[in-house]
């Protein structure tokens, strides 16, 4: 019956708009593996239940993309996950953790250099990974052949943006984070004067040793783009690509950047007309529960139930931060549901459940939840401030310390350092969290902010996508400031002019006037 309806739908949406509007296009997807790739394939089923024909390019060792799949049809391909282990994050946890020893501005820059060794290893791996794709004569021709009409690819790793570069496609990017950071550090002017850079922890109303700080960032990650992360690529480009090639001129190229985060979380800022946000498409009303869950939230009572999850990368804390937080949890009335991978802690106490998976969005928006104790992955902050949760955040790695910063902020999360961690810490966060009301207040209002919109943050991805298959890419949205040399982006050529002017003009007035006195002074001179 429904495929019926569908048939007819399409029929008639054929009829009354034209083939242009109601063709299914050719996508090619290059992903991100890990939590990316959860937000990812919400866009793909989407794109699939509208008509669209979907390749994806995986590893044939990845961690959470199946090579089956009804929505599309995959092919594999060498990626990072073929030479890094999902471990390896485990294993980077423990000095992270240990940068926590450091006061704020030493704490981010020690973390930094962990992210700055992590990338020259990355970016090592996607070069050897794009080189041997773009070798591969019998791959390529099949792409080429495919005629895609759309690269849709996450550019926080490397090799979508140049296989759509190398074959000429229209690219839209899913995108936050970027080479060094956030995505608009590269295509939108952000002054450091009220502009946080990722990973410095800091909010947009900076006193001066805070700007310091930001612009050290800022110049900090200039270096990585240029003598950490364009050096990796320069052998691909100078194989493959025009004279002058490097990573960030192709990415600058892409049509549309589907930003995964919007103003309700963001701190405002410039932005540029080609960017469109999409922050929390992925949230959705909750579902009702598994009996057996629904009959544990039940069993709270009047207390709640508090939900703690590390997300995807991180599967474990150290034993001894997990003692500790499980005994915090022991001596709460709440029940807790805590997602859980390794040795029970001994400290565990009969109010907490700890199960190896949990349906996030769903327990989220049970009535009975209270507050979400959260590592500060952008997927589970939106879902949370979608559901109207207060968050305890718990940030590892990458810019999930800036993520929890943004929630604070607006009063809706406390923040707390794991390294720091003891139970009369953790239990008078919690405490706090549960027994002031204005955290739910504040988080509430901002759901209600971001419910607020005339179009679904899906809906706006999939008509840009579209938009860019109905018209063949969105040039007229791009800046050409994008294009311009860095000199010239910052009229240095202008300035130099300027002042080159001014100088001869300075100069040569100095030099009229001391001709003027000195014929002046010889003409005195003569009488006498």
């Amino acid at each position: 019956m429904s495929r019926t309806i569908t048939v007819i739908l399409m029929v008639l949406c054929f009829l009354a708009l034209g083939p242009s509007y109601c063709r299914g296009g050719k996508i090619l997807v290059v992903p991100v593996d890990g939590s990316h790739w959860i937000n990812m394939k919400v866009i793909l089923a989407e794109l699939h239940s509208r008509g669209h024909q979907i390749t994806v390019l995986r590893s044939a060792k990845s961690w959470y993309i199946p090579s089956n799949s009804t929505v599309y049809t995959s092919i594999d391909v060498p990626m990072l996950q073929d030479e890094v282990d999902i471990n390896y994050y485990n294993k980077m946890l423990p000095d992270v953790m240990n940068c926590c020893r450091y006061p704020g501005f030493l704490h981010t820059f020690c973390v930094r250099f962990l992210i700055t060794s992590m990338l020259t290893q990355g970016h090592d791996t996607l070069a050897r990974s794009a080189a041997e794709i773009l070798d591969n004569f019998v791959l390529m021709k099949k792409l080429q052949e495919s005629k895609f009409d759309l690269m849709l690819t996450d550019p926080g790793m490397s090799l979508g943006v140049i296989l759509g570069s190398y074959v000429k496609l229209l690219m839209v990017f899913n995108v936050r984070w970027l080479n060094t950071g956030e995505g608009h550090f590269a295509i939108a002017p952000s002054p450091v004067s009220y502009v946080p850079h990722t990973m410095s922890e800091l909010h947009d109303k900076m006193d001066f040793l805070e700007r310091t700080n930001n612009m050290l960032h800022y110049l900090y990650s200039v270096y990585q783009q240029y003598f950490v992360i364009n050096p990796a690529y320069s052998e691909v480009f100078q194989r493959h690509f025009p004279p002058g090639t490097d990573l960030l001129s192709l990415q600058l190229s892409a049509d549309i950047w589907l930003f995964r985060s919007d103003f309700v979380f963001e701190f405002p800022r410039p932005t540029m007309p080609n960017v469109a946000y999409i922050g929390g498409f992925q949230c959705k009303e909750a579902k009702p529960l598994p009996a057996e869950l629904e009959a544990f939230m039940q069993s709270s009572g009047e207390h709640g139930v508090i939900i703690m999850s590390l997300g995807t990368l991180v599967s474990s804390l150290p034993s001894e931060i997990t003692e500790t937080i499980a005994a915090a949890f022991a001596q709460l009335p709440q029940n807790v549901i805590w997602r859980f991978l390794g040795e029970k802690p001994s400290s565990l106490g009969n109010n907490t459940l700890l199960v190896n998976w949990l349906p996030q969005n769903d327990l989220l928006g049970h009535p009975k939840t209270r507050v979400f104790v959260a590592h500060g992955g952008l997927n589970g902050l939106y879902e949370a401030m979608c559901l109207g949760v207060p968050v305890l955040g718990m940030p590892l790695l990458f810019d999930q310390f800036d993520n929890i910063v943004r929630l604070k902020m607006r009063g809706a999360a406390r923040m707390m350092r794991v390294k720091l961690l003891t139970k009369e810490i953790f239990l008078e966060a919690l405490k706090d969290l549960l027994e002031n009301p204005s955290y739910r207040k504040n988080i509430q209002h901002l759901s209600q902010l971001h419910r607020d919109q005339p179009v679904s943050p899906l809906d706006t991805a999939i008509f840009w996508i579209e938009y860019v298959i109905r018209n063949r890419g969105a040039a007229h949205l791009k800046s050409a400031g994008l294009s311009l040399p860095w000199y010239t982006y910052f009229c240095l050529d202008v300035a130099a002019i300027v002042m080159t002017i001014t100088g001869t003009f300075i100069w040569g007035s100095v030099l009229v006037c001391r001709c003027l006195c000195c014929r002046r002074s010889r003409k005195k001179m003569k009488p006498e």
